[in-house]
């Protein structure tokens, strides 16, 4: 079939990849978020999607929206059987969705209808779930509410970042729509209707979301810093400043502390929680580079009862 691939992060790219080295479909473009400024350095940079799409000479779409009446008028031109999407980042009108013979066909992480919306992975870990997975859906203009071609599960692990988890079900989902795509061309695959029951949101994590609350429990505050990791990354204060946080451990203690309070041992940097404290990983103050706890905390040489807010 003649496809034109919608994504642009970087999990997004063995999908891209597993369709360009199949025998049976031809991806004859791709349409991806416009370049942006990205790094420390802000400089303007293609999409990982766009710059994949260059290295192989396939033409590069760049809407500033996806109703775009050039970029339509192009899509048609492309006259595509059918648009795989994976992470591309814009919502598709109808006169967008109605262009492709077999319409555009989605790769969502997560097991639906279970946490439609921009960030399904990061809820996942947030709220402790023991089983994820990615799914294949016909898009519709519902979000995330389209008939299901297929799905696979996986486990969450119970150190698992965000950034762990999508990278293993971009790699198990990227075979999952290659698989989902060959069935659609045979015309063995017909899509199933997501039952109404079992419905939940994740809506995009913002930079406020990421502020880790060292009054709650500190399996809830293991489980938000793991899902903010690595993007947008999970931070609190010290001393007034932003302190930008790894993931952190939950342990055990003789001595309780404060929530907040922070204490500096030979080999590890407690601070408490609403329950027990838990140990900071890696850490980086304002204008500094990222190091271990430790350093930073002998670094700054941090008091007796100081707390971390």
């Amino acid at each position: 079939m003649r496809l034109v691939f919608a994504g642009t992060p970087e999990p997004a790219l063995p999908s891209l990849r597993a369709l360009l080295e199949s025998d049976r479909h031809e991806v004859v473009a791709v349409v991806t978020r416009p370049d942006a400024p990205a790094g420390r350095g802000r400089r303007v940079e293609r999409s990982p999607v766009a710059a994949l799409a260059d290295e192989h000479g396939i033409e590069v779409l760049t809407p500033p929206r996806a109703g775009d009446p050039a970029f339509l008028a192009r899509l048609r031109e492309l006259a595509p059987d059918l648009c795989p999407v994976v992470a591309y980042g814009a919502l598709l009108p109808e006169s967008a969705l109605a262009i492709p013979t077999h319409g555009w066909v989605n790769l969502h992480f997560s097991v639906l209808p279970a946490w439609r919306g921009a960030a399904p992975v990061q809820a996942a870990v947030r709220h402790g779930d023991d089983i994820t997975g990615a799914t294949t859906f016909r898009i519709v203009k519902a979000l995330d509410a389209g008939p299901v071609f297929g799905v696979v599960t996986e486990r969450v692990r119970e150190r698992d970042t965000a950034g762990d988890l999508l990278g293993r079900l971009a790699e198990s989902g990227a075979k999952l729509l290659l698989s989902t795509v060959d069935g659609i061309a045979d015309g063995t695959l017909r899509p199933v209707e997501q039952p109404e029951e079992g419905v939940s949101h994740a809506p995009k994590v913002t930079v406020d979301d990421a502020r880790l609350d060292f009054s709650t429990p500190a399996a809830a505050l293991d489980r938000v810093a793991r899902a903010v990791t690595p993007d947008p990354g999970a931070w609190a204060e010290f001393r007034g400043e932003r302190l930008k946080l790894g993931p952190v451990t939950p342990v055990e203690a003789d001595d309780p502390l404060a929530p907040g309070e922070v204490r500096v041992e030979r080999t590890r940097v407690l601070v408490g929680t609403a329950t027990g404290p838990v140990v900071l990983g890696d850490v980086q103050a304002q204008g500094k580079k990222r190091m271990a706890a430790t350093d930073w905390a002998r670094g700054v040489r941090v008091e007796a009862g100081e707390r971390i807010s």
